[in-house]
């Protein structure tokens, strides 16, 4: 039975609420498809639960369509399994972590690689059990610090996470492709553009990995495209590293007084009104050397200060400090990255805020404080051997010019420090990159043997030798997709579904005080419900025509039949709710009309 307007459950809003920053947000709320339960948690209505629904269908099919065999695990799990991966401790702030009446320990589900790992270890133990795809649609859980955006950064959300396992790394290959696959047919059959790129790994870790990014100006990732066909997030961006230069008739590092210069700017300023006939040149902001202190916290608690050094004309991006700073470090799971406070730095003899350098002693520990300071010293992988820098001289109102890499400082490493910008060149030569946001709609693994190893995941091989299985990890955010979905497809009246997910594929409106508006549109109703089409009808009899248009308008059902003064002429109305083209069509053809313009999408 078709639903109808007078007896849902719903609520619509005229006013936008007050904590709602982006689009999607304030419509799913206003239309009553969520309402807010707490911060970064919601629950979900009627409208809300068939839109997800119809995701989540769409999703079931294409992962049933590889092979994939959908299980269920609890979202309360045990602190075994994921201290066995590290996982308990790498996750650090990052999880609901709770204890039973016996004071047992106990996590709300994050992401379920172990349970996965242990059930087919449990269950299999040839090769012959192999290939085997197994997926999931569950609710996961993040202690997410700063929840945002209504369904796009929260604590509570439903994910769809797959994983392979196959006896060998071609196996596992196959199986990633096949998943690829998939989530391109996911994406398509939703309505939602996505664009494929390159990223890190992450915590996760594995050698291999994609995510799925619907381009999106509220969009929380930063990703890059060249015209040869290079697409990749920010993070997973190689610099493409200037050749090493010679420096054997480089000039002598010297120090010069630079009062008053504890930026950039006032730094280039100052040396090319003050210096460059000293110098005998100017100099640009590419050339100068800037340092950034930044306190890093493991998931274990220890605090260690890392400083970095990138030219002075690129701005920091902390996402890829983020996605990279935990490998060079070797420190497991997620750090907590931020400035250095003015406390921690004054307790480092020797390091001078707005003038720090790397020094002139390449044998000294960092920039020639004493070696009890222990900093390790990271740089922009553009400081190449030979590259000639400007630099503070770890003294006040003091640089040095014509610091020399390698020659006259060292470095412990490199890291992939600063924002990569539109113009830059892509690593693989295929031209110049041009920046975009976009909202992670999907990501895939290549997890290899990490948490088989980890959880001693073994099967027989061929020759009876006992072989750890490679596994592939792919997952899905589908409460995060309806999200993406009504951020893509609304106007200034409301939310404008794709027939794919749309709640319903036709709202029948019947305006007006006669019987036979409201007769008629019944019959409708019936007629359209039984050849197959999913209906709301507003059957309110003392609302104003203009109420029911501005919900339905709200709510976004894809198509809207209207049954009103055109009855007197024996004609009801059609509306795409999308284009917002109208026509007027006879009673007796309405259904077949709108039944085409359903099966149109």
């Amino acid at each position: 039975m078709a639903d109808r307007l007078s007896t849902l459950f719903v609520r619509t809003l005229r006013e936008d609420p007050h904590d709602a920053d982006v689009a999607s947000h304030k419509l799913l709320i206003r239309a009553g498809y969520i309402r807010r339960a707490a911060p970064g948690i919601y629950s979900w209505l009627p409208l809300g639960l068939k839109v997800l629904g119809k995701v989540e269908q769409i999703v079931r099919e294409e992962m049933n369509a590889i092979g994939g065999q959908e299980v269920h695990f609890p979202a309360l799990l045990p602190k075994e399994p994921y201290e066995a991966t590290g996982r308990w401790e790498e996750y650090g702030e990052g999880i609901f972590r709770l204890q039973d009446r016996k004071e047992a320990d106990y996590l709300l589900a994050p992401t379920h690689e172990e349970m996965f790992t242990l059930l087919v270890k449990d269950l299999y133990s040839s090769y012959k059990d192999l290939p085997l795809m197994l997926y999931q649609i569950q609710t996961k859980y993040r202690d997410e610090a700063r929840p945002r955006a209504g369904l796009l950064r929260v604590r509570e959300f439903i994910m769809k996470d797959a994983y392979s396992f196959n006896i060998d790394d071609e196996g596992l290959e196959e199986a990633y492709q096949a998943q690829r696959a998939a989530y391109l047919k996911i994406f398509e059959r939703l309505g939602l553009e996505v664009v494929p790129v390159q990223a890190t790994a992450g915590a996760m870790g594995g050698s291999k990995s994609e995510e799925f990014l619907n381009p999106c100006d509220i969009g929380e990732d930063t990703f890059v495209v060249s015209p040869g066909g290079f697409a990749a997030n920010v993070e997973a961006v190689a610099t493409v590293v200037p050749p090493a230069q010679p420096y054997d008739d480089a000039p002598a590092p010297v120090e010069l007084a630079t009062p008053g210069t504890k930026t950039i700017g006032l730094l280039v300023d100052y040396t090319n009104e003050h210096l460059s006939a000293e110098l005998g040149r100017k100099i640009d902001p590419a050339e100068t050397l800037k340092h950034l202190v930044l306190s890093v916290t493991a998931p274990t608690g220890e605090t260690e200060l890392v400083v970095l050094a990138l030219p002075g004309d690129r701005d920091v991006d902390m996402k890829r400090i983020e996605a990279n700073l935990g490998t060079i470090m070797d420190i497991p799971g997620e750090l907590i990255i931020e400035p250095a406070t003015d406390e921690q730095l004054a307790k480092v003899p020797g390091l001078v805020p707005g003038f720090m350098g790397p020094g002139t002693d390449k044998n000294a520990p960092f920039f020639g404080l004493e070696s009890s300071t222990g900093l390790r010293y990271l740089v922009d992988p553009r400081v190449v051997p030979g590259s000639r820098w400007v630099a503070g001289a770890n003294k006040a109102d003091t640089h040095v010019y014509n610091l020399v890499a390698e020659r006259d400082f060292t470095f412990d490493d490199t890291i992939e420090c600063t924002a990569v910008r539109d113009g830059d060149p892509a690593p693989d030569g295929s031209g110049p990159l041009t920046t975009r946001r976009g909202i992670e709609m999907g990501h895939i693994f290549q997890l290899g043997r990490k948490y088989a190893e980890a959880l001693d995941l073994k099967v027989l091989d061929q020759n009876g030798k006992a072989t750890v299985v490679t596994m592939g990890s792919y997952g899905v955010g589908v409460t995060r997709a309806v999200a993406a979905l009504a951020q893509a497809n609304h106007d200034d009246k409301g939310l404008c579904w794709p027939q794919a997910v749309a709640p319903y594929n036709v709202h029948v409106v019947a305006t007006g005080k006669g019987e036979e508006v409201f007769d008629t549109a019944e019959q409708l109703t019936n007629e359209l419900e039984a050849a197959g089409i999913e209906v709301l009808y507003d059957d309110r009899k003392k609302v104003s025509p203009g109420v029911k248009f501005s919900d339905a308008e709200l709510i976004g059902v894809p198509v809207i039949l209207v049954v009103g003064r055109g009855l007197a002429n024996g004609e009801v109305e059609i509306k795409n709710r999308a284009t917002g083209e109208a026509v007027n069509v006879p009673v007796a053809e309405a259904v077949a009309s709108v039944t085409e313009l359903v099966n149109q999408g």
